[in-house]
């Protein structure tokens, strides 16, 4: 089913640029920060907190982030009862008794805490808040409650000189249970450095849409009867079918998404996947109206970049679309913006490598994004291996190619163009031909020249290494 849910039934209370100023606000980002994102001063973003305040009837974080995460505006339900889950970030506790240790902790916190709500799809509680909760969860059940946090993370810091541990929990409110933990260690750096260092291991473990904090959410959708699915599960559960990247994942992602979109249509990361869901109806041929898809995918990113401006995966979206639609300046700026506001997130970095060796830019520069992505996530789920495979294909290392897609999506027919051409590039016609039938019998709509309009394909090494490739395969 392709269809563009609309957003007229999201809240009237805020306008889009007032929502993204609370959001940011309640997620802990400073009047410079929120500012720096959005392109306004601080004078504005202080004007349009008054402005909020009073059209809510909020006077403090807390009831700010309560109505934020409930997109009616009503106060927010406990931790048994909402449909999308809250996380809260409690201040790490430093083991040491130096104040710098504890100024590092504190900074460290914040760091993750800001970072999660940039890329994790729940709400989070602003920082400041926790703050004045403390680091002892434990202690502060009647607080966690309050708040509706269903999720806590907590941690410990210990530093000897030579070298610093942090340890890190995410655990359930509601029943105490520990759902994830990790330990790092870290040699001895500036404090700058290390703190980033913390932060980037931790982010990507947890956000991301292979993340824990998906994972755990995906599980928690699929054991609902179908009666009792919201927006963030149909969310979550059409971001894995999506990636999955074969025609019948493509079909329910759309349908999953747009259902989600229809419950509510302020969640601006469900905007986004749904354009790419169509993207990829576009380029691999799912769909018998190309430039219908063409045209949906447009109309999703441009409405996921209305409600988030600083959304780094909408900007990588509405790249590749600029490309496809023959402005390649605009793809090149959209890229940009994207590397400014995800430049440590992994399935950002993934995604720009793919789009680098492709689209726009020097495919050189996408090594290291991809090579940095699979470092940061230890959970690069498969899409990174399509990603990285592309990488070494225009560069000529057609064994890197094979390598790489051997561990990515088989149900993509791109995943088979690639593995045809590299091993035709690398003499192996038996295999070469093997790919090109799989993939004529189980995609017979998919061509070549549908890729290249429809990814798109810009980049002039590129596009003469898939030309060449597929004339040697035998493809078109």
């Amino acid at each position: 089913m392709n269809r563009i849910p609309t957003s007229q039934s999201a809240p009237e209370a805020l306008s889009d640029r007032e929502r993204a100023v609370a959001e940011r606000f309640a997620a802990g980002l400073t009047y410079r920060e929120i500012g720096e994102a959005l392109f306004i001063a601080p004078s504005t973003v202080r004007t349009h907190l008054a402005t909020i305040y009073g059209k809510l009837g909020v006077r403090n974080k807390i009831e700010l982030a309560s109505y934020i995460s409930n997109v009616e505006g009503r106060p927010i339900r406990s931790a048994t009862e909402q449909s999308t889950p809250v996380l809260a970030v409690f201040p790490i506790e430093s083991l040491n008794p130096e104040e710098q240790w504890h100024r590092f902790a504190d900074g460290l916190s914040s760091d993750i805490c800001v970072d999660l709500a940039r890329h994790a799809d729940i709400p989070v509680i602003a920082f400041h808040t926790m703050k004045l909760l403390g680091n002892k969860p434990e202690r502060h059940d009647d607080h966690v409650q309050g708040i509706g946090a269903t999720y806590a993370i907590t941690g410990q810091l210990r530093a000897d000189g030579r070298r610093v541990r942090l340890t890190i929990q995410l655990s359930d409110t509601r029943s105490g249970r520990m759902l994830w933990s990790e330990r790092y260690d870290r040699p001895m750096e500036d404090f700058l450095t290390l703190q980033d260092s913390l932060t980037e291991s931790v982010i990507n473990v947890l956000a991301g849409c292979f993340g824990t904090l998906a994972a755990l959410g995906r599980n928690a959708s699929r054991r609902k009867a179908p009666s009792n699915l919201q927006s963030y599960d149909y969310y979550l559960l059409g971001v894995e079918q999506h990636n999955r990247f074969s025609r019948e994942g493509n079909e329910a992602a759309v349908d999953l998404l747009s259902r989600s979109l229809e419950l509510d249509p302020t969640r601006a990361r469900a905007w986004t996947e749904l354009g790419y869901a169509y993207s990829i109806q576009a380029c691999n041929g799912f769909s018998t109206n190309p430039e219908g898809a063409i045209q949906n995918w447009r109309a999703a990113v441009e409405q996921a970049l209305r409600l988030d401006p600083t959304d780094p995966s909408g900007y990588t979206c509405l790249g590749d679309l600029k490309a496809c639609l023959g402005d390649l300046a605009g793809a090149a700026d959209a890229h940009t913006r994207a590397f400014k506001y995800g430049s440590n997130h992994a399935d950002t970095l993934a995604l720009l490598a793919g789009s680098k060796a492709l689209v726009v830019g020097d495919p050189a520069e996408a090594v290291p994004l991809i090579e940095r992505a699979l470092y940061l996530n230890p959970l690069s789920p498969p899409w990174y291996f399509g990603m990285r495979g592309r990488v070494p294909f225009v560069a000529g290392q057609y064994q890197d190619c094979v390598s790489a897609l051997e561990k990515s999506s088989q149900e993509s027919p791109n995943t088979m163009m690639f593995l045809a051409m590299a091993h035709a590039f690398l003499g192996e016609a038996e295999e070469a031909e093997r790919a090109t039938l799989l993939l004529r019998k189980e995609f017979p709509s998919f061509s070549v020249k549908g890729f290249i309009a429809g990814y798109p394909v810009t980049n002039p090494p590129a596009l003469r290494a898939i030309r060449e490739g597929s004339r040697l395969a035998m493809l078109d």
